[in-house]
């Protein structure tokens, strides 16, 4: 138990550093082409910060656990919708430009309506996950030719590699990345060996436990998005780390061992949906998300963490 502990507090720290060095070297990277801070979270940021996912979700599929697999990425994106986006509109409020939401909308929810149909008959086949990772790249090819030109202007909270060139700053989103993934993977075996010594379900670690830990890149990266005046950096990170959840890493796996699943996953399947569907209205009414809508994502995850806790569904 002790161990667990340390691990936890290891952990706390490289996520810190890690969102701070990834978060200046994506800005940095994004002002000197030019790029839409939208497609710099939606792509760079995250790709890089669904690494957890992709890791745990491989693992557990060679390992024969496929509802650990499928848990940790359908729990990841309710975490993403409700813990990361609720957690940052409740610190600082976010806004998107109502073209770049029409953009960018039809990928996010596609996608999960796309996992909802797949494995709504509780399998994924090897065709199904390699369809899946041909979309990716599709959606990948799409978001950088339309790329957009556009002024960044950021507020330097960091002086390490100020000015230097654009091979600096890619190896800080590199250093960035590797202490985001390796903080959360300190908080998941932390988080995760207390869980089992107290004798909790696999699945329900899946989808609440693992599923956090793994999200905390996501939350960290975020919320210094935000606090940075990047709100739509921040909002692409999760766009584009739930797309990246389902088809890299749902995909990835499948197409190296189909997953059978023997839980019944329809409601967490209904309710990733049902709240994603919910953050695209909240955004749609202002092109924006409060703080009274941070308090209600926040609470709409608390309530599917009560629920799954509680054996209700």
């Amino acid at each position: 138990m002790l161990l667990n502990f340390c691990l936890l507090l290891i952990g706390l720290p490289l996520l810190y550093y890690g969102g701070e060095f990834l978060i200046t070297g994506s800005i940095r990277i994004a002002r000197k082409y030019r790029i839409s801070p939208f497609i710099i979270g939606a792509t760079v940021i995250g790709f890089g910060t669904s690494a957890p996912e992709l890791a745990v979700s491989i693992l557990a599929g060679l390992q024969g656990a496929p509802e650990l697999a499928l848990g940790n990425v359908i729990g990841s994106n309710i975490a993403n919708v409700g813990l990361v986006l609720g957690l940052t509109a409740f610190l600082a409020p976010l806004t998107i430009g109502q073209q770049r939401l029409k953009d960018e909308a039809p990928a996010f929810i596609l996608t999960t309506f796309l996992i909802m149909g797949l494995v709504w008959d509780l399998t994924l086949s090897r065709i199904e996950g390699a369809f899946m990772v041909v979309l990716l790249f599709t959606y990948l090819w799409i978001s950088f030719r339309k790329k957009e030109e556009s002024d960044i202007e950021i507020e330097e909270e960091s002086a390490l590699w100020a000015g230097k060139g654009i091979p600096c700053q890619l190896l800080l989103v590199l250093i960035g990345l590797t202490l985001l993934v390796s903080g959360a993977r300190f908080l998941v075996d932390g988080a995760v060996g207390i869980a089992r010594l107290m004798g909790v379900s696999e699945w329900f670690i899946g989808v609440t436990i693992v599923a956090i830990g793994t999200s905390l890149p996501e939350i960290v990266s975020s919320i210094m998005a935000a606090k940075r005046g990047q709100a739509e950096m921040a909002i692409g990170n999760v766009f584009g780390s739930n797309i990246f959840n389902i088809l890299m890493v749902l995909g990835t796996t499948a197409s190296i061992k189909p997953l059978t699943i023997t839980e019944p996953i329809h409601p967490d399947l209904l309710f990733t949906t049902g709240l994603s569907c919910f953050l695209l209205i909240l955004i749609r009414i202002e092109h924006n998300l409060s703080k009274r809508d941070g308090f209600i994502l926040l609470a709409g995850y608390a309530a599917y963490v009560g629920l799954k806790g509680t054996g209700v569904f």
